[in-house]
């Protein structure tokens, strides 16, 4: 009887925990959701220059300033047309770890942050800036990264925009791949152009199901990438990697 008490008691933990832990997780998802309908992005189009220096510059659809109310640690903003990826950028100063397990607003646990490194410089003028999300089961953050392990999916959806204060950078994906878990930033020196293409040769090297190219885009040490990194649910020792090249760079009016 008294086993059987102290089983009861034990699942009865489990279950609260359980309910505690998903009530949390739906919580902080949801200061997701509230950011989110602060950007209209709807249809994805490229930004057109003024036909003559009167003319105005097209607007930035994103409102920085308010944002960085929220929290000034938010810089840049990713969108891919056609999936969930529709997110705030945050970078710490101090602690490259912090976002993996915190909110935007600072709520503890998960589904984490969209972030990059205090390695990386915050106006994507790296060689390769690492974007890390975690793969979530309920299809949010980086999950739909996944999707690119579709050779159908990977040839339709391509296009990947990132947003600054300043500019619209628009990026074209040139691979998906499983890769292994090495700290990417800390294996190569990307200040050496040799480094640059050991790191894309790397890529090349990549036999595993589930990995894509297209080989029509050149890429190679003189132009600037993005690297976003996600985790394989059963594999804890790869990473998948959807890598896309600079194709275009759109300059806003400076927000007031």
């Amino acid at each position: 009887m008294i086993i059987t008490g102290v089983l009861v008691v034990i699942a009865a933990a489990c279950i609260g925990y359980i309910i505690y832990y998903f009530t949390g997780q739906d919580k902080r998802s949801k200061t997701y959701d509230e950011v989110q309908k602060q950007v209209s992005l709807e249809q994805e189009k490229e930004p057109e220059e003024p036909k003559s220096p009167e003319e105005p510059k097209e607007a930035n659809p994103i409102d920085f300033k308010q944002l960085q109310e929220t929290n000034p640690d938010i810089y840049a903003w990713i969108s891919i047309p056609d999936t969930n990826i529709n997110y705030p950028i945050v970078q710490s100063a101090t602690d490259n770890t912090y976002y993996l397990d915190n909110t935007i607003d600072g709520q503890a646990g998960l589904p984490g942050s969209i972030y990059t490194e205090n390695l990386n410089a915050k106006d994507f003028s790296d060689f390769n800036t690492v974007i890390y999300g975690h793969d979530m089961l309920d299809g949010s953050m980086f999950q739909n990264l996944h999707n690119y392990d579709d050779p159908a999916y990977f040839q339709e959806h391509s296009k990947v925009y990132v947003y600054t204060p300043e500019k619209k950078l628009t990026y074209e994906i040139f691979e998906a791949v499983v890769y292994d878990d090495r700290h990417i930033l800390q294996s190569f020196d990307f200040t050496m152009d040799n480094q640059k293409q050991a790191y894309l040769d790397s890529l090349k090297a990549v036999r595993e199901l589930g990995s894509n190219f297209n080989d029509s885009i050149q890429v190679g040490p003189e132009n600037r990438i993005i690297t976003m990194s996600t985790c394989i649910g059963d594999r804890p020792d790869n990473r998948y990697l959807v890598g896309a090249v600079l194709t275009d760079e759109y300059e806003y009016e400076t927000q007031q």
